[in-house]
């Protein structure tokens, strides 16, 4: 059996500058998606459908480009379009179809509230990353880690509560948002998880693995937009006097760009810190889309919002004081190690948490 080779430890430098490409690609996805899905709420598979299938497109240019002497000015390994045969498509399977069921989840919750109550909505992303990773390794996470989770899982309890009381202003389809948003919080932490095994399977390679995604999206994301009747949306849309495609068109272009830096944003960010780590980059994320929501959209921000803004900042700076200070541990427990220290002496160098 082949035994991967350890990767280099990351540089401070390295992880702040793909946290922070990270962070301001999602913020144009969000704020352009709303846009688009305000102006075209009837779309909202075609929306994804576009997107993704401008990503295919990019990633295809890529490999083209990879073939070239522009090769040496692109800021990613050289790029190949991958031959997914069916052993490869398998062992993807449950990454990829993780992957497609956040993403509807994901756009179902932006449609139905602003964008400041959209975070509040996705607020469980991070304990649930932190759950499931901590099942997946087999890992004990730190009281310290337990406790960050805990004040920013505080602050979208703080930030949803009003949603569920009868006297609130908030529509009963934010209460539907929360549902959207709860399940699109576990199925996407849950797929942040699975990104570190799928990343094995394609020789470690994120421009691989975010084409073999997206053309995956593009297939099942046709079978929905039919199921959805938007081809009649469509139709009627095309036949509707003074009908304005200049915000779908332009939006569906800008997201498709962006989706793809996102896609390898989102996978070198896994790839080269943690799920958990990234998850709370995504916390971070989520406040300064709040701010920028009050800004742009002129959303409200309450008095609850603004103690679930506080909690997840509060959370967020915790856990990194709590992760620069804390001392490495080890990924196997101490009997896993010796066994494999007696069957595979050089297979295990050194550990990272």
């Amino acid at each position: 059996m082949h035994t991967p080779t350890p990767e280099p430890e990351s540089t401070r430098l390295q992880v702040a500058s793909v946290v922070s490409f990270y962070i301001v690609a999602a913020l144009v996805m969000v704020f352009v998606n709303k846009f688009v899905l305000s102006e075209a709420p009837d779309l909202p598979f075609t929306f994804l459908f576009i997107q993704t299938f401008i990503a295919v497109l990019l990633l295809r240019l890529y490999a083209l480009l990879s073939k070239t002497s522009v090769q040496s000015y692109l800021p990613l390994e050289k790029f190949e379009l991958p031959r997914l045969n069916g052993e490869i498509i398998v062992a993807l399977l449950p990454y990829l179809t993780v992957g497609i069921t956040g993403l509807i989840f994901n756009t179902l919750c932006l449609a139905n509230v602003d964008t400041a109550f959209f975070q509040i909505a996705r607020g469980l992303l991070l304990p649930f990353t932190i759950m499931i990773s901590s099942i997946h390794s087999q890992v004990r996470p730190q009281p310290k880690i337990l406790a960050a989770a805990g004040i920013v899982t505080a602050g979208f309890i703080v930030g949803s509560a009003p949603t569920f009381s009868r006297s609130s202003g908030l529509s009963r389809d934010s209460s539907v948002a929360i549902f959207y948003g709860c399940m699109s919080s576990f199925v996407l932490a849950l797929h942040a998880v699975l990104k570190k095994a799928a990343l094995s399977r394609v020789g470690q390679s994120v421009v691989t693995l975010s084409y073999a995604g997206n053309l995956f999206m593009s297939a099942v994301l046709v079978v929905c937009l039919m199921v959805n009747g938007e081809p009649e949306a469509i139709h009627r849309r095309m036949h509707a006097a003074k009908q304005d495609w200049t915000t779908f068109m332009v939006g569906s272009a800008v997201t498709g760009v962006f989706g793809f830096l996102l896609g390898l944003a989102n996978s070198l960010s896994i790839k080269i810190t943690s799920p958990v780590t990234h998850m709370f980059s995504s916390a971070a994320r989520g406040v300064i889309q709040t701010l920028l929501g009050v800004l742009i959209f002129k959303d409200i921000i309450t008095i609850p919002r603004a103690y679930s803004i506080t909690l997840i900042t509060g959370g967020t700076v915790y856990y990194t004081w709590a992760q620069a200070t804390s001392k490495p541990r080890a990924r196997f427990p101490p009997s896993d190690i010796e066994k494999r220290g007696k069957t595979e002496p050089s297979a295990v160098k050194s550990v990272k948490e």
